[in-house]
């Protein structure tokens, strides 16, 4: 697969926009921490990725199957320690049968790019252009 990338520009304050392939996503902080609150934080970002993943995942997986998913909502909690996120874990409520989401979840969670990501934990780098 092909690397992604996203650019994201700062437009002062504690706001910037980063764009995906097209799509401009505005990234600001809390007033209380020097934003103006017209975006989400980076870090529910980083939450709503890995929700939408893994979410897609079961999508993924229940189609291939054919299994039809009556509904699926994935809520996902940070828990900070410091500036980092100690544990960060995912809940996933369906109409659909517990055993038929447990059958799904087992296949789907191998797949989610961002859940890999979590647990191996690449490293980062951060150079100047």
């Amino acid at each position: 697969m092909a690397d992604r990338m996203v650019t994201t520009r700062w437009t002062g304050g504690m706001r910037a926009v980063s764009d995906m392939n097209g799509f401009e996503v505005v990234v600001d902080e809390p007033e209380a921490h020097g934003g103006t609150n017209t975006g989400p934080q980076p870090t529910d970002l980083l939450l709503a990725s890995f929700a939408s993943c893994i979410a897609l995942s079961m999508a993924f997986v229940a189609r291939k199957r054919g299994i039809e998913l009556l509904d699926l909502e994935v809520r996902v909690v940070g828990s900070y320690k410091g500036l980092e996120f100690e544990r960060i874990a995912a809940t996933i409520t369906s109409d659909t049968p517990r055993a038929v989401l447990e059958g799904l979840l087992s296949e789907a969670e191998p797949l989610c790019y961002v859940s890999n990501t979590l647990r191996h934990r690449p490293a980062l780098v951060v150079g100047i252009d």
